[in-house]
């Protein structure tokens, strides 16, 4: 698969199947992500990777505390802006809308988004989980850094025929994974990220969210 063939076929996969993925992939692809850019070569991060045993455990300790934290811990950065403007907001209600449509679940039916977004913290059924972390003393460019990073991830996963799924949702979960896994006290959680082999039959999965058009974000001169 070369790279825009990787780029185009990237979505964020909300129902996997349980085939495993062998730990020698997931190395593999570490490994090549690892070449991400980094401003000075800082590479801030820190990856976490669960998959069997102690990804089961984990997910039956967050399934413990749901019922009691509906809405987590709390995060320690803002994951959207307090005050989302356009055309941002509607951006982000359509891809709302258009996700839950994919399952019939109305805009009315509380009770069944809730539910729907609780498989957030199943991974949606991925073998493989892992968790991305940064020294709390940097800044905004290392942040890019770290997504950076991720992009490589992901699109090396496709190569590989696999799937993801970007999970800043678990940036309410830090406290309690903080507990879990040797996370230095000096870094923060930024996200998760589901890796495994998509559902090809899950009409969640048919979801392609929409791209503004070129115009709107690419000013070009000089051509």
């Amino acid at each position: 698969m070369n790279v825009s063939a990787a780029i185009d076929t990237r979505m964020s996969c909300r129902a996997f199947l349980d085939t495993p993925v062998p730990k020698q992939t997931v190395v593999e692809i570490l490994e090549a992500a690892k070449r991400a850019p980094s401003g000075g070569n800082l590479q801030p991060w820190l990856v976490h990777v669960l998959a069997g045993e102690p990804l089961a455990q984990f997910k039956a300790l967050i399934r413990s505390k749901l019922p009691a934290q509906p809405a987590g811990e709390g995060s320690e950065y803002p994951i959207y802006p307090p005050d989302l403007h356009e055309p941002y907001r509607s951006r982000r209600f359509k891809c709302g809308e258009d996700l839950y449509a994919t399952i019939g679940i109305a805009r009315d039916n509380k009770a069944g988004r809730l539910q729907q977004f609780a498989r957030n913290y199943e991974f949606f059924g991925a073998p493989v989980a892992l968790f991305f972390t940064l020294d709390r003393r940097m800044g905004q460019d290392q942040w890019a850094d770290v997504g950076m990073f991720m992009q490589n991830l992901m699109l090396l996963a496709r190569e590989r025929g696999l799937h993801t799924c970007p999970q800043e949702a678990w940036a309410v979960w830090y406290k309690t994974l903080g507990e879990f896994l040797p996370i230095p006290s000096e870094h923060m959680l930024f996200c998760g990220m589901a890796l495994g082999h998509r559902d090809e039959a899950a009409p969640i999965n048919t979801l392609r969210t929409d791209r503004a058009p070129l115009e709107e974000f690419a000013i070009l001169r000089g051509f």
